[in-house]
């Protein structure tokens, strides 16, 4: 939807959906986005975040599956915003912990995969238009030490595809890097850095125009154009940022936010024995759920729930905020708390002096949430998130 005031558009990530396959993405565009639709924006186009697996993206090498995809676009009204490319393999129904950034930006497969999206996505969107589309920070954060050139080298081959798309089509596909906790990329400050060092080096700059026979001033302008950053707000809630100063470094790198994730996390504000029992509600064996915890003598990283719970009473006393997407209109939980308060003040930044053009609800867990978080059918609680964004923004 695009928001009043130049705020944007807004729309929510369909990784929500258990969509692997190509006729499950169809499935899911014309009964629960149709549906959501007809509820937040039944009069006015409604904005799509797409999400198709490495599988359905194969589908979809045939053209005669192109082009029934742009008629579901068309016959419902729907327009392309944005592309979740991070999630490669199966999303839903099956253990993917950090499985989830395999294949990474150390290898082809994600190049190809990169590739083929944005080439889908500029058929899909109207010339002159912009799209993001958001993926993995490089890798797990044990796999990226020795690889950060190889990686940058990776991800400027995208972008010269992404020149190229534009040359021949107009639509601009912005690819948008997604920091979270304990990956390669998970902090504001190590973003600032790699971009720096790498992506908008003067290495990154001459690979650019060689890639796509640009002089070096159009590939230094044309670097920021279709890379940047996906500042998602419940990765960025878990690490601790600062809202403000951590938009602030970003501006004053010159890395443009190409979308923002708005979502919430898990937050405990003081661990007690209380506190851990609650939690044991949200120890699933789908997703990773990072653990970062805060006490006097610092800030302890743990890679999953299980891992944090394992320490017992010598957790009590810390705050944890745990990388465990919750519905983004809850403020507090039986016994335990959100980082909505982070997500305001995210939201009302932006209200002021907008950061993206492309802002995106993305709840995907409400299959793994505990059953009193998922009273409402998830058409509905996905509506009720996009209408308190609204409402934030209003």
């Amino acid at each position: 939807m695009k928001l009043d005031g130049g705020l944007g558009h807004l729309t929510y990530c369909l990784n929500i959906h258990p969509a692997q396959t190509w006729d499950e993405v169809k499935a899911a565009l014309s009964g629960p986005v149709r549906a959501v639709k007809d509820q937040v924006s039944p009069d006015a186009p409604f904005d799509v975040g797409l999400r198709l697996s490495a599988e359905a993206t194969d589908s979809l090498q045939n053209q005669a599956a192109r082009d029934e995809l742009a008629d579901i676009f068309r016959e419902n009204d729907f327009r392309a915003l944005s592309m979740n490319g991070f999630p490669y393999g199966p999303f839903h129904g099956q253990t993917v912990k950090a499985e989830v950034y395999q294949p990474d930006w150390r290898t082809r497969e994600r190049v190809d995969y990169t590739n083929a999206l944005s080439a889908i996505m500029v058929e899909l969107a109207q010339p002159g238009e912009t799209v993001s589309l958001s993926t993995v920070p490089g890798t797990f954060k044990p796999l990226g030490a020795g690889a950060e050139a190889a990686m940058a080298a990776n991800m400027i081959e995208c972008v010269a595809e992404c020149v190229r798309l534009k040359q021949e089509t107009d639509t601009t596909v912005a690819i948008a890097i997604e920091p979270e906790p304990y990956c390669f990329l998970e902090t504001i400050a190590e973003t600032v850095d790699y971009f720096r060092d790498h992506l908008f080096s003067d290495g990154a700059v001459a690979q650019l125009a060689e890639l796509g026979g640009l002089s070096k001033g159009e590939a230094a302008a044309a670097l920021p154009a279709h890379l940047g950053l996906c500042y998602d707000v419940c990765h960025a809630a878990v690490e601790y940022e600062d809202p403000a100063g951590s938009i602030a470094d970003l501006r004053g790198a010159g890395i443009p936010v190409h979308k923002i994730q708005l979502s919430a996390a898990l937050r405990v504000a003081e661990v007690t024995p209380d506190a851990r029992e609650a939690l044991k509600a949200f120890d699933e064996p789908t997703y990773l759920h990072q653990v970062i915890s805060r006490s006097a003598s610092g800030l302890r990283y743990l890679p999953d729930l299980p891992e944090a719970l394992a320490r017992g009473t010598d957790a009590d006393g810390e705050e944890w905020r745990i990388h465990f997407h919750v519905p983004i209109f809850v403020e507090e939980i039986e016994r335990l708390g959100t980082t909505q308060g982070f997500l305001r003040e995210i939201l009302r930044l932006h209200k002021e002096d907008p950061i993206s053009d492309h802002l995106e609800v993305e709840t995907y867990t409400w299959d793994v949430l505990p059953p009193d978080l998922t009273a409402l059918s998830m058409e509905d609680a996905v509506a009720r998130e996009l209408n308190w964004v609204m409402g934030q923004l209003g």
